[in-house]
């Protein structure tokens, strides 16, 4: 069986996100949408509210499991057997960080391999971090963010 874990903070989950997950479910059996925990990190949204999004988002896709995580990603991945990673690309910034991050989870997480796949041009612009930025900002983020996240 091919699972697959799609890490994230997901604070909030959006479009981008979404379309990477969709795209990558002809490639494995499963996927787990995983919420992570930083504690260096100050979120917007709680850890509830980030679950229960991107389960109202999944809840017809068969294939996808949403859970949680504390910690190192290799770790979840060997949790739930899995040994593919689904990572997103945006631009060259995100692909020499993904690197550098994909070869040292292969060497810590026992050949666990990354999957890239490359943001289509309509969702290559967003991310998480704009989203809050424009919330905070009292601005609309309905055309980023899906329609189960209910703000906008």
């Amino acid at each position: 069986m091919k699972i697959c874990v799609f890490p994230g903070s997901f604070d909030p989950i959006t479009k981008g996100h979404v379309d990477l997950v969709r795209r990558a479910l002809p490639l494995f059996d499963k996927i787990y949408v995983a919420v992570g925990i930083n504690d260096q990190k100050k979120y917007l949204f709680s850890l509830e509210q980030r679950i229960e999004w991107c389960q109202q988002v999944f809840k017809h896709d068969v294939q996808v499991e949403i859970g949680n995580f504390v910690g190192l990603t290799v770790n979840y991945c060997r949790s739930v057997g899995a040994h593919y990673l689904l990572r997103g690309l945006r631009n060259a910034s995100d692909f020499d960080y993904e690197k550098t991050i994909s070869q040292l989870n292969t060497i810590i997480g026992d050949d666990l391999e990354t999957v890239f796949l490359i943001a289509r041009p309509e969702f290559s612009h967003i991310s998480s971090t704009i989203v809050r930025e424009i919330i905070k900002g009292k601005g609309d983020v309905s055309a980023f963010v899906p329609s189960e996240v209910g703000i906008g």
